[in-house]
């Protein structure tokens, strides 16, 4: 098929890509920043959401079948909704294209999990309780493609928290917090996590493409693994990495230091190691419900310990562990 990935310089953009060209495809990515993996410069054309004409272009010339809408503004320094444009009006240019398109017969809309916050279980996909202005940006994403009644088979999906080879911040973070014996875990906390490796999640997402309509047209998924034990992935991390197991310190000793990052970062530094923000996330509870992706893609290719093994051998691949074991 011939496939559009809006978003294909980001982290699950470059992963996708690359399965689907595995699979056979023919795909296009489309980003206004250039590819983080330099093998997909050929398939890349520049591409701003915000710009109405480059989208409806991009479209027209592609004649894509199907599309990923991947693309997004995704950090947290947005202060309000507004400051996530590509996020609303890019999802609006993109539907408009599609329309004025012939070709496309399905379209897979990225939101996340943020338009609820950590430990609320919402009720329905209608139920949102967003505690950031990209969780609010979110909610708007969805609202606009159910609103817009598209002709076509589409589905919107939920990436949960993601990691794998091609991360960035925050779990990146993680793994070179392990690798530099940095990581310490709350003394006597058991917090389960619905995060994804990412050759599970694209798994799940190649197998949207062929999924039956009935298990798949104006629905919305969750993309995640089963729940993890963080200190037993941290082990698993440390492990793979030759690394002392992380210790564990008092609950006290973990929010000084957030609080700590607090401060910092009202003075400017934009990513402190830790802040209220992230030791909140880090301990609440986060288990999505994944029965209805899962009833598509079955089991996941990957399990914890494969992909902790493949992430860290991506990482020794591009010199990050070694850049910090020999500082």
């Amino acid at each position: 098929m011939r496939i559009l990935v809006t978003g294909g310089s980001g982290f699950i953009g470059t992963n996708l890509i690359e399965a689907l060209q595995q699979r056979g495809h023919h795909v296009l990515s489309a980003d206004p920043i250039a590819p983080r993996n330099p093998a997909h410069t050929a398939i890349w054309r520049k591409m701003d959401l915000c710009r109405r004409d480059e989208v409806l272009a991009t479209v027209a010339d592609v004649q894509p079948e199907a599309i990923y809408h991947l693309g997004a503004r995704t950090d947290l320094h947005g202060r309000t909704p507004a400051d996530y444009a590509a996020n609303t009006d890019g999802v609006k240019n993109l539907i408009e294209a599609i329309r004025s398109t012939g070709t496309v017969q399905r379209v897979f809309f990225a939101s996340s999990r943020m338009v609820c916050r950590i430990g609320y279980q919402p009720t329905g996909d209608n139920d949102y309780c967003p505690s950031t202005p990209y969780g609010e940006s979110k909610v708007e994403t969805e609202r606009i493609v159910r609103a817009a009644d598209l002709p076509i088979q589409w589905c919107l999906f939920r990436p949960t928290s993601i990691w794998g080879p091609w991360f960035g911040v925050p779990y990146k973070d993680f793994f070179m917090a392990i690798a530099r014996g940095r990581y310490v875990h709350p003394r006597g906390r058991r917090i389960r996590k619905s995060f994804g490796y990412v050759g599970n999640s694209v798994h799940q997402l190649a197998a949207l493409l062929t999924a039956p309509e009935a298990l798949f047209h104006r629905k919305t998924f969750y993309l995640a693994d089963a729940p993890l034990d963080v200190e037993q992935w941290a082990r698993l991390i440390s492990a793979e990495l030759g690394r002392p197991a992380p210790r564990q310190v008092p609950y006290g000793v973990l929010k000084a230091a957030a609080l700590a990052g607090d401060f910092v970062k009202r003075i400017g530094f934009k990513e402190p190691p830790l802040t209220s923000f992230r030791l909140d996330n880090l301990l609440t509870e986060m288990v999505h419900d994944t029965a209805a992706i899962d009833r598509i893609a079955g089991a996941p290719p990957n399990d914890l310990a494969s992909g902790v093994r493949q992430t860290v051998g991506w990482l020794r691949s591009m010199g990050e562990i070694e850049k910090v074991l020999n500082r």
